[in-house]
Parts: C-alpha cells; structure tokens; sequence
C-alpha cells in the first residue's frame, strides 16, 4: 500500500509538473501578446501625436485661409458697393435726362411743327414765285 501511496503522489507530482509547464507555455504566450499588444499600442500612439500635430498645423493653415478669404470678400464687397454707387449715379442720370426729354419733348414737337408750317409756307411761296415767272414770261410773249 505503500507503494500505491508513493505511485500516488509520484503521480500527482508529474500531473502537477505537467501542468506547471502548460502554465508556463501559456503564461509566456501570453506575454509574448501583451508585448506584441504594448508595441502596438506604443505604435499608435505615435501615430495619433503626428495625427494630432498634423491635425493642429491644418487647423493653423485652414484658420489663415479663412482669414484670407474673409479680406478678399470684404474687399469685394467694397468693389461692388462702389459698383452699386455707380449704378445709382447711372439710375439718376438716366431718371434726369428723362425727365428733362419729358420737359422738352412739348417744346420739341413744336419746334418740329413750326418747322413744318414754315416750310410748307416756303415751298407755297417759291410755287407762287415760279407761277408769276410763268406768267410775266406768258404775257412778255403776248
């Protein structure tokens, strides 16, 4: 009985060397993830700083493109306000000119008809004349 004591424990030592040694397999497996895990990780954070700083200098670059953007707007908007002046001193002149051409049109038509009659009374006094011609020359030969 001894013996199956001694086999007993002999084996159960065994079990449990064979059980420390898959324990440190899987421990060391383990390990070798964690440190794959730790690079990893080491790795990106890296890479989220450059992202970070890269991130800051498009920021800067896009904050300058703005404020460059807004200058050139706010000089545009002076271009077309001058624009918009010329187009009211337009709008005035033109209101102007017409109402002077409304003021003078009446004088104008009348300018136009007393032309009128007076060339008609012209060509009526030049047919005249050439009818007394006619006549003088008429009664010379009589």
């Amino acid at each position: 009985m001894k013996i199956l004591l001694y086999l007993s424990v002999a084996l159960i030592a065994v079990a449990f060397f064979l059980l420390v040694i898959y324990l440190i397999k899987t421990l060391k497996t383990v390990q070798g993830t964690l440190q794959s895990l730790t690079k990893t990780i080491e790795g990106m954070e890296k890479q989220i700083q450059a992202i970070g700083t890269e991130t800051a200098e498009l920021l800067h670059k896009t904050n300058a493109v703005v404020d460059d953007v807004q200058k050139k707007v706010e000089s545009v908007n002076v271009l077309f306000e001058a624009v918009k002046q010329v187009g009211s001193t337009v709008q005035t002149f033109n209101d102007a000119l017409v109402k002077k051409w409304t003021a003078n049109e009446q004088k104008l038509v009348q300018a136009f008809q007393w032309s009128n009659a007076f060339l008609e009374i012209w060509g009526k006094w030049k047919e005249k004349k050439k009818r007394k011609a006619k006549e003088g020359v008429e009664d010379g030969k009589k």
